[in-house]
């Protein structure tokens, strides 16, 4: 993931130091240091509980990269480690990220994160300000209340709480990231490039970001032929589900707004649209957001595509003990896979429960959240292109499993680490298929 540090700021010429091309280059910034994807149950904001050793082998690696990377920002988190807020932890911020890893860019809290350092949040202000910012926090994103902090800090700052030296080393590090971005030769964004934003070749990427990342997880019932690709050439055709036309829910939370939206919230191509553009103009495509159990039957339809998943959120909205799709989406694939074939895309920002409708499904493709380029999956599901993601993370088969990681006595997964297959790779091969990526795993893990 360090590679999009380059991508952003251009080749540092060395390593450990900020850097920022001239010309259309941006700070980079890493975060959320350190463990927030190590919480217990997985709850955004809360407390990640493990040694120091598992912390650096898990957590702080990848910040290692980045700092070689010349990332500019780090961005600490909201969360807490063995029950210390990391926004007031000056161990892992001064001592370790500072001096040990060698970071010479700067720190910033999150959005009101050095409020959050006290529960309830801003329970005691000049408590947040003056441990924060003597961890070793240089910039503080105060989205509201900046007059308040900057008076709580001058006062720290007057009586000694908060030495000179602390300041200076903020505003050092801070300056030294302006200077290599040139903001006082050019304090202002170059507005030339707005008209750029969304162009046709930057959708092309994004098309092609779609085809490479979705997972083929089923494809044909057993001792059935698969249904992959689907023909494009057919009389008639069912499309079917709450995120088939709806390219709110296709690109999740973090979408023009925080938590994101359903609806018609950004131009793009739905799945809809997609599958209409790229079958034959005599196929007669049907569309039911929400078919009922009948609606499917006696109607000769070649196959139908079901199209469901989880609505948008980010951050603590998305907090799940059960990890399931909404109800109205599960009704969907039984009312409509009962009665015809039919290929499931799921829309998700994760793996979800889905073991107990496996077996009504003739294939499924894990889609995740594929934002605005919906053709993208047109492209691989009709045969243009063959399905080359595999599974980032492992997938359960209930939430009673997780944690769930590769090397755990009693892994069972649904589908595991690394899996996924092409449309040259038949269902019935599934359960050999199973076995040898998980020797192959388990030997990747342990090198």
């Amino acid at each position: 993931m360090t590679e999009i540090i380059t991508g952003l700021q251009g080749q540092a010429p060395t390593t450990n130091t900020p850097f920022v091309e001239s010309g259309s280059r941006v700070a980079a910034c890493a975060k959320h240091f350190v463990g927030d994807g190590g919480t217990v149950n997985g709850v955004d904001e809360s407390n990640t509980v493990i040694n120091y050793k598992k912390l650096v082998e898990i957590h702080m690696v990848p910040y290692v990269d980045a700092i070689a990377k010349g990332v500019s920002t780090v961005m600490i988190s909201y969360s807490s480690w063995n029950g210390h807020k990391m926004h007031n932890n000056h161990y892992l911020i001064t001592q370790i990220l500072k001096s040990r890893l060698g970071f010479k860019g700067f720190t910033i809290s999150d959005w009101e994160g050095i409020d959050r350092v006290t529960c309830p949040w801003h329970r005691n202000y000049t408590y947040s300000v003056l441990s924060s910012v003597n961890a070793g926090i240089d910039m503080v994103m105060v989205p509201f209340q900046y007059a308040s902090f900057i008076n709580t800090l001058t006062s720290l700052v007057t009586d000694g709480s908060i030495s000179m030296e602390r300041v200076d080393d903020a505003v050092r590090r801070i300056l030294r990231v302006k200077f290599t971005l040139g903001l006082f030769e050019q304090p202002f964004s170059n507005r030339s490039l707005t008209s750029s934003v969304g162009q046709s070749d930057h959708r092309e990427l994004a098309r092609e970001a779609v085809r490479k990342s979705l997972v083929l997880l089923k494809n044909g019932q057993t001792g059935n032929a698969e249904l992959l690709p689907l023909s494009k050439n057919v009389p008639r055709i069912l499309v079917a589900g709450s995120h088939a036309n709806d390219i709110g829910n296709q690109c999740g939370g973090w979408t023009i707004s925080w938590q994101g939206a359903a609806g018609n919230t950004t131009p793009g191509t739905t799945i809809l649209q997609a599958i209409s553009n790229t079958v034959a103009t005599t196929t007669q495509v049907d569309f039911q957001e929400a078919p009922d159990a009948n609606y499917a039957k006696g109607k000769n339809f070649s196959y139908a595509i079901v199209v469901v998943g989880e609505t948008p959120y980010t951050e603590y909205e998305g907090d799940s003990t059960t990890l399931t799709i909404p109800s109205e989406g599960i009704q969907t694939i039984q009312n409509v896979c009962s009665s015809v074939q039919c290929l499931v895309i799921l829309i998700s920002g994760r793996p979800v429960i889905i073991e107990p409708y496996l077996p009504v499904m003739d294939a499924l493709v894990a889609a995740w959240l594929p934002g605005t380029e919906g053709q993208g999956i047109a492209d691989v599901i009709f045969g243009d292109q063959d399905f080359v993601g595999k599974l980032p993370r492992t997938w359960m088969r209930t939430v009673a499993q997780l944690p769930l990681n590769v090397g755990d006595p009693a892994y069972d997964p649904l589908f595991p680490y690394g899996f996924g297959l092409s449309m040259n790779i038949s269902t019935t091969a599934l359960k050999n298929y199973v076995v040898k990526k998980q020797v192959v795993v388990f030997f990747e893990s342990s090198a």
